[in-house]
């Protein structure tokens, strides 16, 4: 690494290229003369010693990428540039977690942040190292978990940008924490990526736009493998666990092309995505790319995503960021609310305006109930194309208590609701319990939830509550160590929620008797073979279905002759992922519907 470093600072002192400081910042872009060392850069890489990390992806393992709001053990940012916004985000998230501090120069620092009022004595570290740019989600560390659960592990892309110093952080991270690193810097897993143009759900499921290809394939001019998509995608699996890879098309007007600038994942299913007023700036193809995933992808439970839409503000001209006649230096600053970070119970939202911001906070409120939802100004910021995503990092907890969780998204009063979640710890868990309400003003109550038999689930049932509304709930997770933790991190007082209805009943021709019954499906709920019994009166021509909560067809069980008697038709549960199915049985002249749980 001192040999690559050398190398840089004599290239650097040959050209217009410069070191960050507070009145010439690197942008998030290319600065001038960067893109002709990029090679060399790269070339540089694949040279270094390997001891300074291992190359070949984790052996004999499964790998699990990191969802952002999981709970996290660090907060990483360069000190450089913004003091007046780094000073926020060290006063806000010093609480929720260990805040590592990369400088040069520890007292500067260290008495900055005593003038501001923010103690830096406890919860804050500083690593003596040096950098190049404040960009730290594009260059810094990416938790990985070994088998779901396992041992805590960093990898570390080739970062698009010939900034050596900014380079060497996630070792120096990996090393102040004790944590194993991986890099992605030899043939043939030489990987260029960026921070800010990937998210992952925590399943398996990652973001990026088509940058990560471009940035790879065989027009590249960098000496890296020239990787097709198959590549890249196999590449990001070994190292990342994402074995689904959503790449949208780049926007025109987002000369970085990462994602972080307009959209963002809150949870495994649900989307929030920056919206533009009709035709205006990326807006058209924003929307493009939204109706392309709806159109072609689900979330990891098979559901279609939830998007929460998060208008994207003009700048303090009115001005937006479409550039007339492609001047980018005359466009409108890229403002966007999305470009936020969780820190365990705290998220924070760059702001501007206050006639802006109001609507944007109230929607990160309304979205992420119990989460202390901090803005934080970055008008100084914002015209280098970003904000406080870009500027921090996250590392995750070793040994998390895990807990995923598919949130229905509707049930009826009158009926009792299955849930479950799986939840995971390694050496194990204790228990884990379900708290519940109507009434978040009466308190919750307990339900223990149970252990089954696949993959880590726990469920439990929640009574019929009768009347409409909202059901409210949480998770609690308790491990074999003595940790505890909750889905959500906020609990209680953030929540799950489920509109509650009266569900009307399925219509049929008002006879005084159909000629046939569906006699009760057992058993229920369902893992195995599982029976559908019919009891008819006569012939009759029919057709019985497995659906889904949506009515959607999952499973023609028969379609044919249904013979006088007592006929008894079969599934088996085991074929089909868990969660709340129907059973439903059609006639010329009558339907019956049944629930079926499946475990």
């Amino acid at each position: 690494m001192k040999n690559l470093i050398l190398f840089f600072c004599l290239i650097v002192a040959s050209t217009t290229l410069t070191a960050q400081s507070n009145s010439h910042p690197l942008p998030r872009g290319f600065a001038k003369g960067e893109k002709k060392l990029m090679r060399e850069y790269i070339r540089q890489l694949k040279n270094r010693s390997p001891d300074v990390c291992e190359t070949n992806p984790p052996a004999s393992t499964t790998t699990r990428s990191m969802a952002e709001w999981e709970e996290l053990q660090a907060l990483v940012i360069a000190w450089t540039s913004f003091p007046e916004i780094l000073s926020e985000i060290v006063r806000h998230s010093k609480d929720q977690v260990e805040v590592i501090i990369i400088t040069p120069n520890a007292a500067s620092v260290q008495s900055y942040l005593t003038s501001q009022g923010v103690d830096w004595s406890t919860n804050v570290s500083f690593i003596n190292d040096d950098y190049d740019s404040i960009w730290m989600r594009d260059y810094g560390p990416n938790t990985v978990y070994l088998d779901q659960v396992g041992e805590l592990v960093i990898v570390d892309w080739i970062y698009n940008r010939p900034r050596p110093l900014d380079d060497q952080v996630p070792e120096s991270v990996a090393d102040y924490l004790g944590i194993p690193i991986y890099c992605t810097s030899l043939p043939p897993n030489d990987l260029v990526h960026t921070g800010g143009n990937y998210m992952s759900d925590g399943l398996g499921n990652g973001f990026s736009s088509t940058l990560v290809l471009e940035e790879n394939d065989m027009s590249n001019q960098w000496g890296t493998s020239n990787h097709s998509e198959e590549d890249v995608e196999n590449i990001m699996e070994a190292y990342m666990g994402i074995d689904n890879y959503i790449k949208m098309e780049t926007l025109p007007w987002d000369i970085i092309h990462h994602i972080d600038m307009h959209m963002k994942i809150l949870d495994e299913e649900t989307l929030l995505v920056g919206q533009y007023p009709a035709g205006i700036a990326d807006g058209p193809q924003i929307e493009a790319n939204l109706q392309y995933i709806i159109d072609n992808f689900t979330t990891a439970y098979g559901n279609p995503f939830k998007i929460v839409r998060m208008p994207m503000p003009p700048d303090a001209s009115g001005d937006y960021p479409d550039y007339p006649g492609n001047s980018w230096w005359l466009a409108g600053d890229y403002r966007t609310y999305t470009n936020a970070v969780f820190v365990n119970e705290t998220i924070l939202v760059p702001t501007y305006e206050e006639q802006y911001d109001t609507t944007a906070l109230r929607i990160w409120e309304e979205t992420m109930p119990g989460y202390n939802i901090v803005g934080i100004d970055c008008n100084e910021i914002i015209p280098l194309a970003g904000a406080i995503h870009c500027i921090t990092k996250e590392v995750g907890v070793s040994n998390p208590i895990w807990i995923t969780h598919e949130q229905p998204r509707e049930a009826c009063a009158e009926e009792s609701l299955w849930l479950e979640a799986q939840i995971l710890n390694n050496p194990g868990l204790d228990s884990a319990t379900l708290y519940y309400t109507t009434d978040l003003s009466a308190g919750y109550e307990p339900l223990t939830m149970h252990q089954g038999i696949i993959g880590g689930i726990w469920f439990a049932t929640v009574p019929a509550q009768m009347t409409e509304g909202n059901l409210y709930y949480y998770i609690e997770a308790n491990s074999a160590s003595g940790k505890t933790i909750t889905r959500p991190l906020v609990a209680p007082e953030g929540y799950f929620s489920v509109p509650l209805t009266n569900c009307a009943p399925v219509a049929t021709v008002d006879l005084p008797e159909a000629p046939f019954k569906m006699e009760s499906v057992f058993p229920n709920p369902a893992s195995a073979i599982t029976c559908i019994p019919i009891t008819s009166k006569e012939n009759l021509q029919g057709r019985i279905v497995l659906t889904d909560v949506l009515g959607r067809p999952v499973k023609v069980i028969h379609d044919g002759m249904i013979p006088a008697g007592d006929t008894k038709y079969f599934i088996h549960a085991n074929k089909y992922e868990s969660g709340a199915y129907f059973v439903k049985l059609e006639t010329p002249l009558f339907t019956k519907t049944q629930k079926l749980i499946i475990k």
